[in-house]
């Protein structure tokens, strides 16, 4: 069957790429057997799809069932969907026929599939393989000849991975997968649905058509239209009821439109945050190169102190010289004014200055080691004081030391402190 046929006998309107590829899948499946996942957002009309599949098949003369997962109780879908047995529960006074007997024959439609529970799940999976399954409350095989359409607009996958929808399921279903695309993917399609509803509105109300002035239309495309279809005609009914104007403008249809601002438009961020992004750069980058030096002028001081050079500097004056340039770079690298989100931020930083002392400094090995031993013991002595005060309570101790949680993890960790 063509294309446009398809589309006039369902009443499907669109000319986009991903809609027609998907009505073609659908149009090629439908004589066989394989079970079929439709797979897009809510309001899209994957509910149209399995009708076409049904009616293009042999089984067009048995039954066709469309079953709403999601709107049936957790404690009566096994019920609702295999049937069960006189006295299989309170209330349950006669037997009844589920669905999947109902459908035998036929094509049966379970919509938001991923709302089953897992004991449920196991259940369709049985029915998928071997075409068997269990009345509630009886311990009959029941055999079953019925094609599985499913359709949901959950991210399996995810769902999946969260333990939420079985994995063997998943692929007895997907034998033929049908994506249904969003109207934010079908843009060219918008403006031709909101004039099909306009019409039927119109004709159901018995009012002249609504139309659009050109602002309208652009901002009827550029908006996002999270609901989709539904959300369209919803909108489009709206305006035809209540708007005494048939020609409605831009200002008119933003009073009809919810969250404006989610027009499908390039994100636009602040040039201000950049600004301060690439000063905070530059900030690190100059604190980079100020330890680097003072690394340098350490190395020299050291040298000239171990040589005798300096006659005027002692070796215990050349010591507390270093040391106060090391609590001179602190004070600099980690103000107490500082919040602990920006001393987060500085972390990677301070641990790439670290690495490159280490670096630059390897051919006087002797003399940065030494230093980086006396850095060590002052430090962990520091977290063991800190959480000593604390009482062992991390998130006091690393707001006491000005570092975070996590660098004081990392810390107690390195320094295997109980």
């Amino acid at each position: 069957m063509e294309l446009l046929a398809i589309k006039q006998r369902f009443g499907i309107i669109g000319t986009s790429e991903g809609l027609n590829r998907a009505i073609n899948v659908a149009a090629q499946v439908a004589p066989t057997d394989l079970s079929v996942l439709i797979t897009g957002e809510s309001g899209v009309g994957k509910e149209v799809f399995p009708k076409i599949i049904h009616q293009l098949s042999t089984r067009k003369h048995g039954n066709y069932i469309a079953v709403n997962c999601g709107a049936i109780p957790e404690g009566t879908i096994d019920s609702e969907l295999f049937g069960h047995e006189k006295g299989a529960f309170t209330g349950a006074h006669d037997s009844r026929k589920g669905y999947f007997e109902v459908a035998n024959g036929g094509t049966i439609f379970l919509d938001e599939i991923a709302e089953l529970p897992i004991s449920t799940q196991v259940r369709l999976l049985r029915v998928l393989e071997s075409g068997e399954f269990y009345k509630v409350g009886s311990s009959k095989v029941n055999k079953t000849n019925v094609r599985v359409i499913a359709a949901t607009n959950v991210d399996i996958p995810k769902a999946i991975a969260d333990g939420r929808f079985r994995q063997d399921l998943f692929y007895r279903l997907n034998s033929v997968p049908i994506y249904i695309p969003s109207l934010r993917e079908r843009k060219e399609d918008i403006y031709l649905l909101f004039r099909k509803f306009a019409v039927d509105f119109s004709e159901k109300y018995r009012m002249p058509v609504m139309k659009l002035t050109e602002g309208a239309q652009q901002l009827l495309t550029k908006y996002r239209w999270e609901g989709n279809i539904r959300q369209l005609k919803n909108v489009t009914e709206q305006i035809s009821t209540i708007e005494q104007e048939r020609l409605v403008d831009a200002e008119t249809l933003t009073k009809y439109l919810p969250n404006i601002q989610s027009r499908d438009l390039p994100i636009l961020y602040s040039k201000k945050e950049d600004e301060k992004l690439s000063e905070r750069d530059l900030l690190y980058k100059v604190l980079f190169d100020m330890r680097r030096d003072i690394t340098d002028l350490k190395r020299t001081m050291v040298d000239i102190i171990q040589s005798g050079g300096n006659k005027s500097i002692s070796a215990e004056e050349g010591q507390q010289l270093i040391d106060k340039m090391d609590q001179d770079y602190d004070i600099i690298l980690n103000p107490s004014s500082n919040s602990n989100n920006h001393k987060e931020e500085a972390e990677p930083y301070q641990d790439a200055m670290e690495e490159q002392v280490f670096e630059t400094s390897s051919q006087d090995n002797a003399v940065i080691i030494e230093e980086s031993l006396s850095i060590q013991k002052k430090e962990e002595d520091l977290i063991r004081r800190a959480l000593n005060k604390h009482q062992g309570k991390r998130k006091n101790a690393a707001q006491d030391l000005g570092i975070s949680e996590r660098t004081l993890y990392r810390k107690i960790k390195e320094y295997d402190i109980k």
